[in-house]
């Protein structure tokens, strides 16, 4: 039987399976007192006063946002190389996204660009945490004091910088509980704030505006008042169903970043041997999440290219990706804003050579083995 290893799976068993039977034999399975209980360990664990549970990542990057009135005619720094969603949520505001060029060692945003792109009309920017690394903010707040910092945290649940978890950094963090990510609710996302204007703004913002929550409206002793609603919201709940297994997926989310973290070494230890791919670089600053293993493939003295070499270790049974898109090589803003592919020169690497190895909770030592010895062995 030919061996078959995915670039990603969501660790889940029994005790997941267990936690959804409160909400289903409750009734109670929309927003109500799971999330609630997820929200509160998810604040605890990010070291953050306020946790804001939404129905998935590009939800939470729109209404942190629109709290922080981003409207049309305004501009937010976002990097070149990113899920598109981060330029996406910019544009849900009618605002106009302006690209910054990575630093390819990282893949995050390079501070030292960011300079260059602030104009009067700049209001906020979006470092991304790519893979599990956080972006430098120290370094971001001493360029760029006067811009609000929303964090896009979607694969950094559980990672830091300078010892200060992932979505504390700035003024809102957004994560993703996608299952290609370390934890898990299916969809599902999060907003983390320590400002509490914010977060009040955020919680009616999420549930169309409305001055009160369904489960505090339907908990009260005057069932015929409805709430007020003195803004236009959204409906981007999370359910009670994603909460309850949120909860079980946290309380093991540091034990999955050591195991990572281990295998993440055992990589590096294995990979650093071959002189034409590039392995991830950072210093002790960061505690990484580990998302992803991203690779850069150096096509000047490799002996394959990184799309063949894809292709090859598909046909071996490893699924691999790119690390993510160039979202100024998309149609869409391609199209839109008039940019050529090499206008941002490390973003265009990154998309054209970077490339994703499988890392996550399932794999055995036997996976990682064959991978390295797979890779090692094409000269």
């Amino acid at each position: 039987m030919k061996r078959i290893i995915p670039i990603s799976l969501p660790s889940m068993g029994q005790e997941e399976w267990e936690a959804l039977k409160d909400p289903i034999f409750s009734g109670w399975i929309t927003q109500g007192p799971k999330v609630k209980e997820f929200e509160k360990l998810f604040a605890e664990r990010h070291q953050v006063k306020h946790a804001l549970a939404v129905s998935n990542c590009t939800t939470a990057l729109h209404l942190a946002l629109v709290a922080l009135g981003i409207k049309q005619g305004d501009e937010v720094l976002v990097p070149a190389f990113t899920w598109v969603s981060t330029a996406n949520a910019v544009m849900y505001c009618n605002a106009t996204p302006i690209f910054v060029d990575i630093d390819p060692i990282t893949f995050n945003i390079d501070p030292q660009e960011i300079k260059r792109k602030i104009t009067s009309k700049t209001k906020a920017i979006i470092p991304v945490h790519l893979f599990g690394l956080c972006a430098n903010i120290d370094a971001i707040k001493q360029i760029a004091p006067q811009l609000k910092i929303v964090e896009d945290c979607a694969c950094a649940a559980g990672a830091a910088f300078k010892n200060k978890p992932a979505g504390s950094l700035g003024d809102i963090g957004c994560f993703s509980f996608h299952p290609r990510k370390s934890i898990t609710t299916g969809e599902g996302g999060m907003l983390t704030t320590n400002d509490d204007d914010l977060a009040e703004k955020l919680n009616t913002l999420r549930n169309h505006g409305a001055s009160i929550s369904e489960e505090q409206r339907h908990k009260a002793p005057k069932p015929y008042i409805l709430p007020e609603f003195d803004s236009v919201g959204f409906n981007y709940r999370m359910t009670d169903l994603q909460g309850a297994m949120g909860v079980v997926q946290l309380k093991k989310l540091d034990q999955f970043i050591d195991e990572r973290s281990k295998w993440a070494n055992y990589y590096h230890q294995e990979l650093n041997k071959i002189a034409w791919l590039r392995t991830p670089k950072y210093s002790n600053e960061y505690k990484h999440g580990w998302q992803s293993y991203v690779l850069f493939v150096d096509e000047e003295i490799s002996p394959i290219k990184r799309n063949d070499l894809m292709e090859y270790l598909q046909q071996k049974g490893i699924s691999t990706r790119p690390g993510t898109h160039a979202v100024h090589m998309l149609g869409f803003y391609k199209n839109t804003f008039n940019i050529a592919s090499q206008d941002y020169p490390g973003a265009y690497a990154a998309n054209e050579y970077s490339m994703s190895i499988p890392l996550h909770n399932k794999m055995e030592k036997e996976d990682y083995e064959y991978i390295i010895e797979t890779i090692s062995e094409i000269k």
